[in-house]
C-alpha cells in the first residue's frame, strides 16, 4: 500500500513519512535505511566535523541506498559559528535534491539550492513562521508542535491544534512534526490537514540507528512524563530526556542562573558521550514526549510497513465502518 500526497508527490518518495536531521543520530546507516523502506531521511551536516566528512558520509549513503535522501541544514547562532557555506557547496556538488533547513531564516540559501534544482523543506515551531517561510519560496513545510523533542519554539502550541491551524494557511505540501510514532499519528495528522509525518524520537529507537542500545532500551523504558524542559527562563526552550543533568540546569536556571552557569553541563560533547557509550546520565540528550508510546526496537523496514499498513487499515477498516454504520442508520 501506498499513502499518495501532495508532499510525496512534490519530494519524490513513496510513504508521507519523514526521519528528520538528528545531531549524532543522522548518518548513513539510518537515513539509507529510511530511504529503502520508501520513507525520506536526512543525514545532519553539522553530524559531519568538517565539510568533507559530509561529503564523505553523502558518498556513503548512497553506497547503501540508490532511493531519494536528503541533508539537514541547521541554521543556529552560536559563538564560533560552523562554516555553513561551506556544507552549503557540498550539498549542491554532490547532487543532493532535498535538503532540510532549520534554526533561522532559510532566505540567504534559497537562491543556490534552487537555481541547483535542490528542494527545500524548511522546520517551523509556529504558523507565522511557516507563512513567511511559503512566502520566501520553499518547497515544503515541517510544522513542530510542542510535543516534539530539541526546539518546541516558546508559543507552546501543540499539534492537535497548531497542525489544522497552518493547514488553513499553508498551501505547499505540509508535514506534521512532534509527537509522531505509529500508525494511529500519521492518520491523525492527515485528518488534521498535513500532507505527511515527520519522526525523531521514533526513528532514534531503531536497529539502525547508530546510538548506544542503552539509550534505545531508555526510550522502550521510558513514558511520555519523562523529558525535561530546559533553557525556558532564557526563552531558547528545548525539550530532552529527563535525567540528573537536565534537572541540575532547570534548578540553576529556576533559581536566576543564565547560561554560562549552565554551559558545561550542556556541551555538545557531552551529550555525544550518551549516544557513543550509553551513560544516560553523561550529559543531555534529546528526545520527544513520543517516548510514552515507543515500546519496541524494530527495523526501519518493520516500522515503515508497520505504520503504513496499520495506517492503511485504520482509513479504510475502523475509520470507513463508521461512515457506513452512519449510512446504514439513516436508511434505517
Amino acid at each position: 500500500m501506498s499513502l499518495t500526497t501532495k508532499f510525496t508527490d512534490t519530494f519524490g518518495v513513496e510513504h508521507p513519512i519523514v526521519q528528520g536531521g538528528m545531531q549524532w543520530v543522522g548518518r548513513a546507516e539510518l537515513v539509507a535505511a529510511v530511504a529503502n523502506s520508501g520513507a525520506l531521511g536526512f543525514l545532519t551536516a553539522l553530524t559531519q566535523p568538517t565539510p568533507a566528512d559530509l561529503a564523505a558520509e553523502i558518498e556513503r549513503t548512497r553506497e547503501l541506498t540508490d532511493k531519494p535522501f536528503g541533508v539537514n541544514l541547521t541554521i543556529l547562532p552560536t559563538i564560533n559559528p560552523p562554516p555553513y557555506d561551506e556544507y552549503r557547496q557540498v550539498i549542491v556538488d554532490a547532487g543532493i535534491k532535498i535538503v532540510e533547513t532549520a534554526g533561522s531564516n532559510p532566505a540567504p540559501h534559497l537562491p543556490m539550492f534552487h537555481d541547483n534544482g535542490i528542494k527545500v523543506l524548511h522546520k517551523c515551531t509556529s504558523v507565522r513562521h511557516a507563512v513567511k517561510a511559503q512566502s520566501l519560496g520553499v518547497d515544503g513545510i515541517s510544522i513542530d508542535g510542542f510535543e516534539c523533542a530539541g526546539h518546541p519554539g516558546e508559543d507552546d502550541v501543540p499539534g492537535l491544534v497548531l497542525i489544522p491551524a497552518a493547514a488553513n494557511e499553508i498551501d505547499i505540501p505540509m508535514i506534521a512534526s512532534g509527537g509522531f510514532g505509529d500508525a494511529r499519528g500519521l492518520v491523525a495528522a492527515l485528518a488534521l490537514g498535513a500532507d505527511g509525518i515527520n519522526m525523531g524520537s521514533r526513528f532514534m529507537c531503531t536497529v539502525e540507528s547508530c546510538i548506544h542500545q542503552n539509550v534505545k532500551e531508555a526510550i522502550v523504558a521510558g513514558s511520555e512524563r519523562d523529558t525535561e524542559l530546559i533553557f525556558r527562563p532564557l526563552r531558547n526552550t528545548a525539550r530532552v530526556a529527563s535525567n540528573t543533568v537536565s534537572r541540575e540546569v532547570v534548578e540553576i536556571l529556576d533559581k536566576g542562573g543564565q547560561f554560562p552557569d549552565v554551559q558545561e553541563l550542556v556541551s555538545g560533547k557531552r551529550g555525544k558521550r550518551v549516544f557513543d557509550d550509553g551513560d544516560l546520565d553523561a550529559g543531555i540528550w534529546t528526545v520527544g514526549t513520543v517516548m510514552g508510546l515507543i515500546d519496541d526496537i524494530p527495523t526501519v523496514g518493520e516500522l515503515v510497513s508497520r505504520i503504513v499498513g496499520e495506517a492503511e487499515d485504520l482509513i479504510t477498516g475502523r475509520l470507513a465502518g463508521m461512515v457506513e454504520s452512519e449510512k446504514e442508520e439513516n436508511v434505517a
